[in-house]
Parts: C-alpha cells; sequence; structure tokens
C-alpha cells in the first residue's frame, strides 16, 4: 500500500477514520469512570475517588505505579461493580459504543465469568448478561451509523482450578456470541501444562483458543502456549523478542528456532504498546518489539489490553507509533489487515471484513492506492 499523507502530522490526522481491529481487549478493564462511580453507588462500594476524572486518573496511576499489588487494586474495583445481570450488560453495551466510536470494526471482548458470581450469578447467566450487552451495543451503534461486531473470548483465570469447566462453557456457548477460549492472570507459576487435557478437549472441539503469555514470563513460556496450548494467537508475546539476537552494526537480525517456529507459522501475537510499558515488558514505545517484529515479518496485530487502566485507545496506540516509532499508513493497514485475517470467525467472514470494510475504508483516505 502507498499512502499519500507525507508527514506525520498528516498521517496522525487521517487515524481517527480508520477502520480499526482489536483483538485483545479486557471487558473487566474498559469501564467508564462515571459508570463504575454509579455502579459503586449502587451497591455501597467504596472507591478511592468519586469524580471521573479523578477515578480515572487514579486507575492510570496505581497501573503505572510499579506495584503488582496496587495494579491488581484497580480490577477489584471493576470487578465489584460487574456483579448482577444489569451490571454486566451495561458495561459490555458501553463497551461495544466506545469502540464503535473509536473506529473499530471488529472486537473481541475477553473476560472471566468465574470473577463474575458474587451476587448469585451462575456461569452461564454472566455470558448471557454479556452477550445481551454486547447486541444492544452493536444495535445502538448501527443506530449511530457506526458498524461493529463483537465477540466474546471467554477466560479462565489461571491461578483457579476451573479450566476445564470454563472451556466447557465456552464451547457450549458456541453458538451464544463465544468465539474463543483464554486463559489469564499470574503467568509465572501457572503455566497451560497445569491442565494439559483441556488443551486437547479445545483441540477436539475445534475451538480457537489464545493464551496470555511472553509478558511477564519469557520464551518458555510462550512456547509452552503454543506447542502444548495449541493456541492461535499468543495474548501479548512481546518477549519473542528474547530469541532474536541483533547485530546493529550489520543491521541483521538472528532468529532462534522457537522465533522462527512462530514466523514461519505467522503465529499472530497480541501485542499492546502503551500497558508494555505500564508492566515494564517494554521501555518506550519507540523501542517496543512491536516495530522489530513487524520489520522481521512476524503476524503482528495492534491492541489496547485495559483501555481504562492505560487511558488508552486505538487511535491512541496508532498514533504513538506514527510519532514516535516512525510507523506508516501502510504499517497501520498491515497489522490491522493481519489482525482481521487472525479474527476468531471464519474464512469467509475474515475476507469480507476485509473487503467491505476495512480496504474501503483506508482507500477513502484522500489518494491511498492500496
Amino acid at each position: 500500500m502507498t499512502s499519500t499523507p507525507s508527514s506525520v502530522s498528516e498521517t496522525v490526522a487521517a487515524i481517527a477514520a480508520l477502520p480499526k481491529v482489536v483483538l485483545h481487549d479486557h471487558l473487566d478493564g474498559g469501564l467508564r469512570p462515571a459508570t463504575i462511580i454509579e455502579l459503586a453507588a449502587a451497591i455501597g462500594h467504596d472507591l478511592p475517588a468519586t469524580e471521573p476524572d479523578a477515578l480515572g486518573t487514579w486507575f492510570v496511576e496505581s497501573a503505572d505505579s510499579g506495584s503488582l499489588v496496587r495494579y491488581l487494586e484497580t480490577f477489584d474495583h471493576t470487578i465489584a461493580v460487574m456483579q448482577t445481570p444489569e451490571a454486566l450488560a451495561r458495561v459490555a453495551r458501553e463497551s461495544v459504543l466506545d469502540l464503535a466510536a473509536d473506529g473499530v470494526v471488529y472486537a473481541e471482548q475477553r473476560w472471566a465469568p468465574e470473577q463474575h458470581l458474587q451476587r448469585g450469578l451462575s456461569l452461564q447467566d454472566t455470558v448471557d448478561a454479556v452477550q445481551a450487552g454486547l447486541e444492544e451495543g452493536v444495535a445502538l451503534a448501527a443506530a449511530q451509523g457506526r458498524t461493529i461486531r463483537v465477540g466474546q473470548l471467554v477466560t479462565a483465570m489461571r491461578h483457579a482450578d476451573r479450566w476445564q469447566e470454563i472451556a466447557e462453557l465456552a464451547v457450549a456457548n458456541r453458538g451464544n456470541g463465544v468465539v474463543g477460549f483464554d486463559i489469564a492472570g499470574a503467568e509465572d507459576g501457572f503455566p497451560p501444562s497445569r491442565f494439559p487435557d483441556v488443551w486437547q478437549y479445545l483441540a477436539d472441539e475445534n475451538f480457537p483458543v489464545t493464551i496470555h503469555a511472553g509478558e511477564a514470563s519469557g520464551v518458555t513460556s510462550i512456547a509452552e502456549a503454543v506447542h502444548l496450548g495449541q493456541a492461535s494467537r499468543v495474548g501479548h508475546g512481546v518477549r519473542l523478542i528474547e530469541d532474536i539476537s541483533f547485530d546493529e552494526s550489520h543491521g541483521t537480525a538472528a532468529l532462534g528456532q522457537f522465533a522462527h517456529w512462530v514466523r514461519d507459522h505467522q503465529i499472530p501475537l497480541e501485542l499492546c504498546p502503551v500497558s508494555n510499558l505500564q508492566t515494564g515488558a517494554a521501555g518506550s514505545i519507540a523501542t517496543h518489539p512491536i516495530t522489530r517484529l513487524k520489520e522481521l515479518d512476524f503476524a503482528v496485530t495492534l491492541n489496547t489490553d485495559n483501555r481504562l487502566m492505560s487511558r488508552t485507545s486505538m487511535t491512541h496506540e496508532m498514533t504513538l507509533l506514527v510519532e514516535q516509532a516512525g510507523w506508516t499508513l501502510e504499517d497501520l493497514y498491515d497489522v490491522t489487515a493481519t489482525a482481521a485475517w487472525s479474527a476468531f470467525i471464519h474464512h469467509d467472514e475474515r475476507r469480507a471484513l476485509i473487503d467491505d470494510v476495512i480496504l474501503p475504508g483506508y482507500q477513502e483516505i484522500q489518494g491511498a492506492q492500496l
């Protein structure tokens, strides 16, 4: 693709209107601060701040603090207010509207049903409530002239022992909006090998899998996700860069055996630059591995992770990469198309997403040739 915008400012100005795809976005990490305040007041839950701007700032500062305890506390507050069907549906509905307003045309929302049972809901109740909210959001977005498709990624918490139960829940809801299975939470000490039968079950059911790996732990964690977990995609995967040696003086890169495997098989990496800065997985946007991995032809996708905790959006992530890492319109198209081709929907649906939505959206930019 050759793009007309000749300056950074012109490219940045075009970003808001671009169609976007996000594969790694946590439902409980994307609430509106005002919604948290309203829901918390209704159930008597104490918050660290009761004014939207102040609460939003608290979430970002806590995520930036370098303290894992304080970072995890942020989710204690969001999950606490997501314990009723009405609250789950509202959060899901607003998430869709916020993503659509950001130009997202396809999204997968991941969340852990087992964390939403404190007020008597069953696992199935939670899935039904979230799906109702997602469908409401899609309909409202359409009424506003915005087209978006959203699927659920049902997640099991790594430190808990409910992987099989949650996997069966995901498969049972294949026709109820659930498009894939994930495990999340503390990466160190809770590898996919804890419950190997789960992965065989999902494979037997032909059910898509993405696994958080390569964020808090390194290459071995990613390898287990890919080889044992049979992950179709890797959640984060930023530390795959540790299996690549760079010779800066000659401008060359030598891939390790596993890095070769990931690239040869074009296993998509769900990279989240702003979030990675907060967790220390990367030092800056300019030096974030996403750029080098993309240059080396890995299947790179761009994602938000937790929009509330990172005070981010797809537009923000793209803008930072253009301004600080030298990305072009062509780079943005490449990661968007890669994400679309990596979505947990059928092949013909992926092709239609690109041909009917993403490609025309980029072509609308004056002078863009694809």
